[in-house]
Order: structure tokens, then C-alpha cells, then sequence
């Protein structure tokens, strides 16, 4: 079969292995698409300060069953899936209380273990998920990044009433505004950079978009919100000024999930924090309830993905997509490769 190696930064060599056997217990997936996100880009330049080289990438996938091992009991051949990429050891205390997605020695398929770029990939059972064949082969791509959207809403304890502020409007801000909406957010304001991310962001159902190189945030805020504020906020956009417009902006007693990625760590007025009340909250990843919980809200309609994709590339063709995506700058979304 066809794999992808990363070989070193910014170069993709294809080889010929051969197709896994799953073991008892696994399944085989025949890959259909795969996802290009952020965390591969900083592979691709070098920048991921958790991966080495050579490594096989791809974590964000959508499949078919091919087989099944021994003792797989609740899926079948034909039947479409995805799967987790995470890797944990099952016994620290994070593992023993269920946080497995913060495992002591965490590993992520792609990143510190070979992922799925390739043609055939075997998978345990218990990190499967399937999804219905009334989704695509794209929305399954992306039930991996919705997953981060439907963890990190679910790190407050509700959003229901509350003003919503979500800084960032790539893919995976966009996804968390959309489930801050589905769970009854009173209204999500959503803020970027660049207009084609808060066009894309209109195009899945959020009406209150903001690009703040030519607005101010207060005025931003203002005007979404009026004299009401914002009571939650998301930090999706990795940078220190979006910190710092949630910190000083949020109402007394707010919360606040920080889940970008920064390329240098942020400075944060922790004496403003502990005056107002604050609540600084990390969100990691998701949990395999996360999956399931992106897969119902993509099949109901209540998130949007269509929009995300921004262009295909097949699998021969993978160098081109990210050289495609460095070109586009903030004028792509979600480049799906095809197999």
C-alpha cells in the first residue's frame, strides 16, 4: 500500500509497505480522507517542539471498515469510521481517573507515533467511532476537530444565557463558536484577522463576527452585546493580544478556555485575574464522548462543516497541498487530502 513519510521538515517521501493485519481486538480502516490542521503545519516547518523525524502524519481521518479482528464485536466491514489518535499508558493517576486525553505520557497518532496517511490503518476497537453513511466522507474528516469544539464548551460548567466572545475564527475557533451556540449561548461573537475566516464563519450560521484590525474589540463588544458584556470567553487564535482583549474585557467573574496554540507564551495580568474573579481554563484534545457528541451535532445539522473545506488534493499530491496552504495564508480552511 501507498504511505506518506515525512522525512524531514517540508519534505514528503512515498513508500510502499505492506497493509497492517489487524490484531485481536483491532480494526482495519481503508483511509477515504484525511484532514490537514495547524499542528501539521508546524510539523511541516520544523516548529512541533513534540515531534521528530521521520514520522508519518495524519490524525484528522474519515474511513471504511475493511476487517475486523478477533474479538471485535460491534462494528463490521462496509460500516464508515473514524478514530482517536491518542495514545495513553492507562495507568498514571490522569488515565486512572478517566482523563486520559492528559495522560503523563501522552502520545498522539502523527505527531510521537505513526498516524494514518497511507492507505489501509489498523485501529483498537475502543478508540473507533463510527458515524452514519448520511455524512460524508469530509464532515467524518472533520469529526475529529469538532471534537475539540465539543470538549472545550463542555470545560465550563454551562453557556446557556451567557454572551460568548471566541477568539480566532480558523477551523477549530469556528467549530467552537458553533457549539457554544448549540448550547444555548444568548449570542456568540466570533473575531479574527481576516475576512475570508469571518466570511466562512457567516457561512456557518454566526451572524456576529468581528475583524479587529479595523474595529476595536471594546467597540466590538459594544456593539454585539451592549452594556451586557461577555460572561465566557475562547481563546482560539494563539495569540498574546487576544489574551489580553478576553482578560480585560470579560465581565467580573468570567470564564475563560485557552485551547490555541502559542508560539510564545503569553504574558497575562495575573493580578487583574484574582481581582475580577477570573477563571483561566486549559482544554486539551477531547475524550472519546467528544467524538460521539461531534458526530450527533454534525448529523442533525446543528454544526456546519461544508464551508470549512476549502480544497481537495489527492494523496500523490500531498507536498502540494501544504505548499497550496502556505501560499493562501488565512485565505484556506480545512484542505482535505483524497485517497
Amino acid at each position: 500500500m501507498r504511505q506518506a513519510v515525512m522525512v524531514s521538515p517540508g519534505r514528503i517521501e512515498f513508500r510502499d509497505v505492506p497493509v497492517p493485519v489487524p490484531g485481536a481486538d483491532e480494526v482495519l480502516l481503508e483511509i477515504k480522507r484525511i484532514g490537514i490542521c495547524g499542528s501539521d503545519i508546524h510539523v511541516w516547518h520544523g516548529r512541533h517542539p513534540f515531534t521528530t523525524y521521520p514520522v508519518v502524519q495524519g490524525h484528522e481521518f474519515s474511513a471504511v471498515i475493511a476487517a475486523v479482528g478477533e474479538g471485535v464485536t460491534e462494528v463490521k466491514p462496509g460500516m464508515r469510521a473514524t478514530a482517536r489518535p491518542q495514545l495513553s499508558c492507562g495507568s498514571c493517576r490522569a488515565c486512572m481517573r478517566g482523563d486520559y486525553h492528559i495522560c503523563r505520557d501522552l502520545r498522539v497518532q502523527g505527531f510521537q507515533a505513526s498516524g494514518c496517511a497511507q492507505e489501509y490503518f489498523a485501529v483498537p476497537e475502543s478508540r473507533l467511532v463510527v458515524f452514519p453513511e448520511g455524512l460524508s466522507f469530509e464532515q467524518g474528516a472533520l469529526i475529529e476537530p469538532a471534537a475539540v469544539g465539543a470538549h472545550s464548551t463542555r470545560r465550563m460548567d454551562s453557556l446557556s444565557g451567557k454572551n460568548v466572545v471566541v477568539a480566532g475564527a480558523g477551523t477549530i475557533g469556528n467549530l467552537v463558536a458553533q457549539f457554544a451556540k448549540s448550547r444555548g449561548a444568548e449570542k456568540v461573537l466570533i473575531t479574527d484577522i481576516s475576512e475570508f475566516r469571518l466570511k466562512t464563519a457567516g457561512d456557518c450560521g454566526l451572524r456576529h463576527t468581528a475583524n479587529i484590525s479595523n474595529e476595536s474589540f471594546e467597540d466590538a463588544v459594544h456593539r454585539t452585546f451592549g452594556e451586557t458584556g461577555f460572561q465566557a470567553g475562547f481563546e482560539a487564535a494563539g495569540v498574546q493580544s487576544a489574551m489580553d482583549d478576553l482578560v480585560c474585557r470579560i465581565e467580573k467573574g468570567g470564564e475563560i478556555v485557552v485551547l490555541g496554540v502559542f508560539d510564545r507564551n503569553p504574558r497575562i495580568n495575573m493580578g487583574y485575574v484574582g481581582e475580577h474573579e477570573l477563571k483561566l481554563i486549559g482544554s486539551l484534545m477531547y475524550k472519546h464522548e467528544d467524538y460521539r457528541e461531534a458526530v450527533d451535532f454534525i448529523a442533525n445539522g446543528s454544526i456546519a462543516t461544508d464551508p470549512l473545506v476549502t480544497r481537495h488534493f489527492p494523496f500523490e499530491e500531498y507536498e502540494e497541498a501544504y505548499e497550496y496552504i502556505e501560499r493562501q495564508e488565512d485565505k484556506s480552511l480545512k484542505v482535505m487530502i483524497d485517497l
